[in-house]
């Protein structure tokens, strides 16, 4: 089954799978915001800061397997795989979307 994601989600999932930092980082906005294991990461900095920690200490995968647009969100589940306890885990990744551009992420 092939998930209709929109652009700039797609092209962050692609770039967080090949671990590709600056890659991930060009699909948000200037001042985007991110919520993530109950920190929030404010503005492209802090969330480069967040994507090199994180794709080092666990080395993540993302298979994307639902997308469901509500509330002026795109949620994204997705199976993520990598050096965790409990992987691989299925994950939700809220996203907001301002043009092409991510200004939120949530995941739970």
């Amino acid at each position: 089954m092939t998930i209709k994601i929109p652009k700039p989600l797609a092209a962050y999932f692609t770039a967080a799978n090949n671990h590709d930092i600056d890659a991930m980082l060009a699909s948000f906005a200037e001042q985007s915001i991110v919520k993530d294991e109950g920190q929030e990461m404010r503005g492209r900095t802090a969330i480069r800061e967040w994507m090199e920690e994180t794709t080092r200490k666990y080395g993540f995968t993302v298979e994307a397997t639902d997308v469901a647009v509500t509330d002026g969100r795109t949620l994204v589940t997705g199976l993520v795989s990598g050096n965790f306890p409990g992987s691989p885990a299925q994950l939700q990744f809220a996203f907001t979307l301002e043009g092409e551009k991510i200004v939120n992420l949530e995941i739970h």
